[in-house]
């Protein structure tokens, strides 16, 4: 039973404590809060160009449509 409440343990005293991480949580915050902005770059460009293409695409097909009613 200690085994087990032992792997379930913090490994820091505080809170505060596992945020500075002994100086270095400062880089630690830093790497993650770069990797979450890179990822959520990755997710939502692509859903944005995807919008923009789409648009591009209605556009034009709009534009073809009222050349054909308008040649008609």
């Amino acid at each position: 039973v200690d085994q087990k409440d032992n792997d379930l343990a913090m490994q820091f005293d505080s809170f505060a404590a596992a945020v500075t991480m002994g100086g270095h949580g400062g880089f630690v915050w830093a790497a993650y809060a770069i990797t979450f902005v890179v990822i959520l770059v990755m997710i939502v460009r692509p859903v944005l160009s995807t919008r923009s293409v789409q648009d591009t695409i209605q556009r034009e097909f709009d534009r073809k449509k009222a050349h054909e009613k308008d040649a008609s």
